[in-house]
């Protein structure tokens, strides 16, 4: 019998690299996942405000020209930023986090939408790698949501 052979008999014990992961082991990878995820949500967040919501809602000219070329008017273009800057204050909010990240989700497929049918296919896949993102943070905040909305009912 060589080193690499699995024994398969009842009574041979398992390996330890087979072993199902203890508690502790899978709690830290819950906190290492938790702080990637604080991390991109604090970029997420800096972008939807400072380089996304803002310049919406400030008039920036590129924004007021691809608002106007979707057709919906301008109240559309402010509804947008403040979509967006209010998702953004949610991102880095831990009790809200995952409720932003579910509405952001619809946002960035409203834009994948609109990227696609109006303005320029090529540029859909960014909001597309958006919302798989938002889908991450609000698949790990689903306690987090769960007890607000619980907390709404009462």
């Amino acid at each position: 019998m060589t080193a690499h052979t699995i024994q398969t008999s009842d009574s041979a014990p398992a390996p330890a690299a087979q072993a199902a992961p203890t508690a502790p082991a899978a709690g830290k990878r819950r906190g290492t996942r938790r702080k990637v995820l604080w991390g991109v949500q604090i970029l997420l967040a800096a972008f939807l405000l400072i380089a996304s919501g803002l310049p919406k809602l400030a008039g920036e000219a590129n924004a007021v020209e691809t608002f106007a070329r979707i057709g919906w008017g301008q109240w559309f273009r402010y509804l947008t930023g403040v979509v967006e800057v209010a998702g953004a204050i949610g991102l880095v909010l831990p009790r809200l986090a995952g409720i932003a990240a579910t509405g952001l989700i619809g946002l960035m497929a409203g834009a994948v939408v609109t990227q696609v049918l109006v303005l320029e296919p090529a540029w859909s896949a960014m909001p597309a790698a958006f919302a798989a993102v938002f889908a991450a943070i609000a698949w790990d905040r689903r306690p987090e949501t769960r007890e607000l909305l619980h907390s709404l009912k009462r």
